[in-house]
């Protein structure tokens, strides 16, 4: 009769530490690729992209940032009170409410753009616009959804992941914001 192997505890987590940081990976490199694009295009056309941005709203983009860095730094309290399950489930909903804020911001701030993006020779910088942040956007709206489910159910290595990922849409933000809004 042959016997199951059960890997020990490290053995476990270094395949689900190799998952995540394909992951991480993955996600930059898709990001890393989409801006790439843009840097591109900007130099393709400078003064398209230049009056495109006179529609954009920074002051808003950079509120949203405030909210994605306090909706990660919530994410990590959680992350670090392990051993206390109320405060992880509190930090985890806050976390997924301020993500939320960010993606309900992002639609007002997209309601303002939306009529400049109809106009001709503003096509290329919306499109690629609308592709980055609504790409991102879309991992914002997912990860906080999966804060609440994370919530519901709290389990360490779920949590630890999801903070990690959440980070790494952070840094994809901040480098975002500059390059889209401030340059």
């Amino acid at each position: 009769m042959r016997m199951a192997v059960i890997p020990a505890p490290d053995e476990a987590d270094e395949g689900s530490d190799l998952l995540l940081w394909v992951l991480v990976w993955g996600e930059l490199a898709a990001f890393g690729i989409l801006l790439i694009g843009y840097l591109i295009m900007s130099m393709l056309h400078p003064e398209s992209f230049a009056l495109a941005k006179l529609h954009l709203t920074p002051r808003l983009a950079g509120f949203n940032t405030v909210v994605l860095l306090a909706s990660s730094w919530q994410a990590a309290l959680a992350a670090n009170s392990q051993d206390k399950p109320g405060r992880q489930r509190l930090f985890l909903l806050l976390a997924a409410a301020l993500g939320f804020l960010f993606v309900a911001l992002k639609f007002v701030e997209y309601s303002s753009e939306w009529t400049a993006a109809g106009s001709e020779n503003l096509q290329t910088f919306f499109e690629l616009y609308f592709l980055i942040t609504g790409f991102h956007l879309a991992h914002v709206a997912f990860v906080a959804a999966l804060f609440v489910l994370a919530a519901i159910r709290l389990e360490r290595s779920t949590i630890v992941i999801l903070t990690t990922v959440w980070h790494v849409i952070d840094i994809v933000w901040l480098v975002m914001f500059p390059l889209i809004y401030l340059s």
